[in-house]
């Protein structure tokens, strides 16, 4: 399964677009940037994406990287039980 990771273009202020730049040169991953996600005011108080539509947020773009790095491994996890 390859991760979706949607970011806010109006979320970028809060540092996440070298994220988002860092993430998309993953060649695993599916990296899109979208005007809005629909979570309004949510882009305004900290860095967020979302991970296969869930809502990933962190104090810092730091925190971000690290909460979306577990997030993916969480999926990776639930699809290795789905096979075994």
């Amino acid at each position: 399964m390859r991760p979706i990771i949607e970011f806010c273009a109006s979320n970028l202020g809060h540092g996440t677009e070298q994220l988002m730049n860092k993430l998309e040169q993953n060649l695993e991953y599916d990296v899109m940037e979208y005007g809005c996600l629909n979570n309004c005011g949510q882009c305004y108080l900290s860095p967020f994406a979302m991970v296969n539509g869930e809502i990933i947020e962190a104090d810092s773009p730091i925190e971000l990287e690290a909460a979306i790095d577990n997030k993916i491994k969480e999926l990776e996890a639930w699809d290795n039980l789905e096979i075994d």
